[in-house]
């Protein structure tokens, strides 16, 4: 399937903006504190410690070990801590894809995303299996089947390992962790399918605890390893957490993540610009919670940060094509469209349940054309008054560009430094070449 865009003469003649009608650009920072794990691997083997059911273990016994599709900057450490650490117990520890329907829910895809994110059997020192194969091990209290991949039952004891931090989708007790973990990484494409169909009838913050409980009652789930992140997307803690207390410790790690997580430093805008979006970044592509913008049925959209409009540049390559949460943008480059699979992109769309995330949005065919179009599309009386934010992605909202109108605002707070300015350049193919967020993602 092609599309046929308009180019850049036919848009930008649309209106009479030029581009040196844009306010200036000014590269703005927020000053916070980081807490950092010092050390990744000693801290990991303190958490692993703290599991006791681990000691009850056999030598021998084997354990599987969830990793799931996220680029958390850690993870790879903390798998590889975790393996040595169970190895020198004796275990036999392995490595196995929980991640729902990504990487196009095939077995390969799969292992295919882990290695992207550098988690390898080289890497790990163990094997990495990889099936979409599960088994009921349970109903929930309206009778819906609760699937756990056959790989994990046939182990001895399953260990989860996941970033603990605010859902895209709502807000709960437990969002993004452990338990999530458990429901959707665990129970595989079809798992993870009806679970979210479940949540689309009683929502999100009832069913992942209800279904955690019964896997952790029906599966060999002896505990978790929760990474919390900093701002700067490291290790600010990491905590073993026993599979018996998994629903009363999870919640209180969510509320301290929730005190490091980065947003914007700026609640309105005319226009948001993302360098890039992706599978690995979240699960929307996009983190719901620095949009501002939820778009899932019966959940209540968020009343901050207020964005007119959304422009992304591009698509990551550890999406692999899959471009879930596009629908959350009004704009898009030309060069993203054109890498969306929507193969893979419908059937993680099926699988979570909400289709308003994968519809295509405009399609500019330049940078240079978005911010054009933009003040026709923002209700802004002149060009000049267009409030402009630039960020890499979601992970990192507090490093960007802003445009003068924004700088001015956040001139006056102690959390913020402001650095150079300076236009907003483009180059003869009308995309952005300038600041320090990173090359242009249409560089080749």
């Amino acid at each position: 399937m092609e599309f046929e865009f308009p180019g850049r003469d036919r848009l930008e003649s649309t209106n009479d903006v030029e581009l040196s009608d844009l306010p200036r650009a000014y590269r703005v920072s927020c000053v916070r504190d980081h807490p950092t794990v010092s050390n990744v691997t000693a801290a990991t083997i303190d958490a692993v410690n703290n599991i006791p059911e681990l000691d009850e273990l056999e030598p021998g016994s084997t354990v599987g070990i969830t990793a799931g599709s996220r680029g958390i900057e850690d993870l790879p450490a903390v798998l590889e801590a975790i393996v040595s650490e169970l190895q020198s117990r004796g275990l036999e520890p392995f490595v196995f894809p929980a991640m729902g329907s990504h990487g196009g829910a095939t077995p390969e895809g799969q292992r295919e995303t882990l290695a992207t994110l550098d988690i390898t059997p080289d890497r790990l020192g163990c094997e990495i299996k990889s099936s979409l194969a599960v088994e009921q091990v349970g109903s929930d209290s309206t009778g819906r089947p609760v699937y756990a991949a056959e790989d994990a039952l046939d182990a001895d004891a399953i260990l989860l390992a996941n970033r603990i931090k605010l859902h895209t989708d709502f807000e709960g007790d437990v969002e993004s962790g452990l338990c999530k973990m458990a429901v959707v990484g665990l129970g595989k494409q079809r798992g993870a399918n009806n679970m979210h169909n479940a949540a689309l009838d009683r929502g999100f913050a009832t069913v992942i605890p209800e279904w955690a409980g019964i896997l952790i009652e029906e599966t060999p789930i002896v505990g978790g390893v929760g990474i919390i992140e900093n701002a700067e997307e490291h290790a600010a803690e990491i905590h073993g957490v026993s599979a018996k207390d998994l629903l009363e410790v999870e919640p209180e790690l969510l509320e301290r993540s929730k005190e490091l997580f980065p947003e914007l430093p700026v609640d309105d805008l005319d226009l948001l610009v993302v360098d890039k979006m992706g599978k690995e970044i979240s699960g929307t592509g996009l983190d719901t919670n620095v949009i501002g913008r939820v778009k899932f049925q019966g959940q209540i959209e968020l009343d901050k940060p207020s964005l007119s409009r959304v422009y992304v540049r591009s698509l990551t390559p550890a999406s692999h094509g899959n471009a879930l949460g596009v629908g959350l943008t009004d704009l898009v480059h030309r060069d993203l469209a054109s890498d969306i699979d929507f193969e893979d992109t419908y059937v993680n769309i099926v699988t979570s349940g909400e289709p308003s995330r994968a519809k295509l949005p405009f399609v500019v065919p330049s940078d240079a054309t978005a911010f054009v179009l933009s003040a026709s599309m923002t209700g802004v009386a002149s060009a000049s008054d267009l409030r402009i934010a630039r960020i890499k992605s979601t992970l990192t909202p507090e490093e960007l560009w802003v445009s003068e109108p924004v700088a001015e605002e956040l001139a006056d707070r102690e959390d913020i430094r402001i650095h150079e300015d300076q236009p907003w350049v483009f180059d003869e193919h009308g995309e952005l070449e300038m600041g320090d967020l990173g090359e242009s993602p249409h560089d080749d």
